[in-house]
């Protein structure tokens, strides 16, 4: 069962680590990764024309979010290169036909242990910053602004530039 799998409660936000021999940088938060602006796919864009912009731009990897700003999925240089080639999609298909619309999302305010958890069943995790907006009439609501992706290579670049051992 996942409630009785630590590390799932942990990611998931239902329980604090309570680990003895966890490492020094297992409380930092998220925004300590000083990640990259990411690079943003709106959902129209093509398969191929999202394949130019990975290649052309050095990035393997993009989150695709509405105009609205509801975060669609992840797209991926190599499931689109895999799902064109398949005959899955086309090339003039848009990128949200091969997107991976099952991902976690974290905050800056959470910690690198829980981003740990995260990578340890994910390639990935949505950096995610909470902003609260107000319309016309007065009223707010909570959007979300994708902050960055960050990766187990950024965490593991962080902990080997800073290590304190």
């Amino acid at each position: 069962s996942k409630f009785l799998n630590d590390k799932w409660m942990i990611k998931n936000g239902f329980l604090n680590d309570v680990q003895e021999h966890r490492p020094w940088w297992w409380n930092i938060k998220v925004q300590k990764l000083n990640l990259s602006a990411p690079l943003i796919l709106l959902p129209e864009v093509s398969c191929q024309k999202a394949i130019e912009i990975l290649q052309e731009k050095g990035y393997d990897q993009a989150p695709v979010v509405a105009e609205s700003g509801l975060i669609l999925g992840m797209v991926t240089l190599s499931n689109t290169l895999t799902s064109v080639l398949a005959g899955n999609a086309q090339f003039s298909d848009p990128v949200t036909k091969v997107i991976y619309d099952q991902f976690s999302k974290i905050s800056l305010e959470d910690s690198l242990g829980k981003l740990s958890c995260i990578l340890e069943n994910d390639h990935f995790a949505i950096v995610v910053h909470e902003q609260m907006q107000f319309n016309g009439n007065g009223s707010s609501f909570t959007k979300q602004m994708v902050f960055g992706v960050a990766t187990a290579m950024d965490l593991l670049t962080f902990a080997s530039r800073n290590d304190k051992k």
